[in-house]
């Protein structure tokens, strides 16, 4: 593995921001710290880049131990949410700076330049100063400074927050062309488990301090371990025992062994099926028309469901149908509902 942590401490005062943290990157991956606020993943994120010091654990990079090298000599390209463009340089300055005080000659800064400049889609602003910039063009810029010097691994801290939904978007599939055209370990913290879905080879997902499950976006969408993760993956439909024993009793044959309590059962909203049926057990209460999907609030023996459908428009308010969904499609996870400690860090 190119990038390892290994048993990962950090505490501030009484607090234990994280605990005994291991991760893995490979060469070429990108890979979603994933989590609420205070989860621990931006923490995480600094004591790679060598901002912070470790209480315990280790970093490796192949088999070089990082945690008492200095961030300037770990050879590694940070973005963060702010961008920190230095305001009284041109772009090409700022772009070039990494390469500039490495001793590199002007002529090779300048080709590199050039080319990072196509590579973000922003050739014409060379001569430009920052705040003649928008805040995706800063961002871009951002991203061509931290990998001008070939970083063996980038960091990108929550580098999409600060921009609005459309900007954000672009901006997501930039980056991972970018990513992938170079080839560049790269590691970013989101709490947004849309860019994690989108951008990711691998998601960690933490909380309170901890991994709580790592997979392909694909593992932790449709195969969740825990509740939490269920509902911090997009919208989810958790049953108890009782609830499906009402409403889709032939899931109870996959039920794990243990507890009623113990576990839940996690349906995705695009995979219940609805036919509408006079003498149906459910009620549908109110239709949200979304474009590409029709969201459908459904009342059920079991409690509320939320459904999602594609194409014609079969049902209305206050229709009586029938609900199904293959006991392939569900996930029944650990009911892990903790509460939040009183302090966080993030």
């Amino acid at each position: 593995m190119y990038l390892t942590v290994r048993d990962a401490t950090k505490t501030y005062g009484t607090f234990t921001a994280l605990d005994r943290v291991s991760i893995e990157i490979d060469r070429g991956e990108f890979v979603c710290l994933l989590g609420p606020s205070g989860c621990g993943k931006t923490t995480l994120l600094r004591l790679i880049a060598g901002l912070s010091d470790l209480d315990g654990g280790e970093i490796l990079l192949e088999d070089t131990a990082l945690s008492d090298l200095p961030a300037r000599k770990r050879g590694f390209g940070i973005v963060f949410q702010s961008y920190s463009l230095f305001p009284n340089m041109t772009v090409a300055d700022n772009i070039g700076y990494g390469l500039r005080i490495r001793g590199t000659q002007r002529s090779e800064i300048s080709a590199r330049v050039t080319e990072l400049l196509e590579l973000v889609k922003l050739p014409q602003v060379a001569d430009n100063f920052p705040n003649q910039l928008s805040g995706g063009q800063q961002q871009r810029i951002a991203l061509a400074r931290a990998i001008a010097v070939d970083p063996r691994v980038l960091l990108l801290d929550e580098p999409l927050s600060a921009l609005d939904a459309k900007v954000r978007a672009e901006l997501r599939d930039e980056i991972r062309h970018v990513q992938r055209s170079l080839g560049i370990p790269t590691l970013m913290v989101t709490h947004d488990q849309e860019e994690a879905l989108a951008l990711a080879d691998k998601i960690i997902c933490m909380n309170h301090g901890v991994v709580v499950q790592a997979g392909t976006p694909e593992d932790l969408y449709h195969r969740p371990r825990t509740r939490f993760v269920a509902e911090f993956m997009g919208i989810s439909n958790l049953l108890s025992t009782e609830a499906v024993a009402q409403i889709f009793p032939d899931l109870l044959a996959t039920r794990p062994a243990g507890a009623d309590g113990a576990h839940v059962v996690c349906i995705r909203p695009e995979q219940i099926g609805v036919t509408p049926a006079p003498d149906g057990n459910a009620t549908v209460r109110g239709i949200s028309f979304l474009g590409n999907l029709r969201r459908l609030e459904v009342e059920s023996p079991g409690g509320p469901l939320v459904v999602e459908t594609h194409g014609a428009d079969t049902c209305r308010e206050g229709d009586r149908v029938n609900l199904h969904v293959a006991s392939e499609a569900c996930t029944w996870v650990a009911d892990d509902v903790a509460q939040a400690p009183a302090e966080s860090q993030s």
